[in-house]
């Protein structure tokens, strides 16, 4: 397995392993399958991603990596860095550093940690209720079921449906949306990124009432 070195041009940006579920890692696996123009999702693509990893750079990573990677599995909630690494230099990048910086330059977000006004799912409880909206004129309302999981309750002008449910582990003001493992009805799981240009417009939060 290929340690990961420090790039001489980017300061690291992470220094512990990361959350599988955090938007950066989301729009790793976005690219990576824009990469090899193909869906992960069965047993199969994650032995032709292996594949095509060795291929391309003649070192390995197991299946059950990526299926934990792209939550087929279950398993620990970070990633080691040494696989960040070698993912990042499957697409062209010398490090996962040097991932971070193009991924801040394209999405214009913050990498340090995408520290920002919004929320995370250690801020709710289960049945919490959140409204979103981002431009042009897209709004949903996402209801918290506890393990980073929402159901979304109602959407307009927005791809998404009543009823899906995804994964996700923080909204910010003036991010993208990240969600993972979308699914709606027997279709089979996704991501979803809403990239509009400012990111997200507001976030409302309404608990409970006892």
């Amino acid at each position: 397995m290929h340690i990961c070195q420090k790039s001489s041009n980017f300061a690291p940006i992470y220094l512990t392993n990361m959350n599988k579920r955090s938007p950066e890692i989301a729009s790793l696996r976005l690219d990576i399958e824009k990469n090899v123009q193909r869906k992960i999702r069965t047993p199969y693509d994650f032995e032709y991603l292996t594949g095509v990893v060795w291929e391309r750079l003649h070192e390995n990573i197991s299946p059950t990596t990526l299926k934990r990677l792209w939550g087929y599995i279950e398993g620990a909630d970070t990633t080691r860095r040494t696989t960040l690494c070698l993912l990042a230099k499957f697409l062209g990048y010398a490090d996962w550093e040097e991932y971070l910086q193009v991924l801040t330059e394209r999405d214009g977000t913050e990498s340090a940690g995408f520290v920002g006004e919004g929320i995370r799912c250690d801020d709710l409880s289960e049945g919490d209720k959140i409204e979103v909206t981002w431009l042009p004129n897209r709004r949903c309302t996402f209801q918290y079921e506890g393990n980073s999981t929402f159901v979304v309750l109602a959407s307009e002008h927005s791809k998404l449906q009543a009823g899906d449910r995804f994964k996700a582990a923080c909204f910010l003001i003036g991010q993208p949306m990240y969600l993972d493992n979308l699914v709606r009805g027997e279709e089979p799981a996704t991501s979803y990124v809403a990239r509009s240009k400012h990111g997200i417009q507001t976030i409302d939060i309404i608990k409970d009432q006892l």
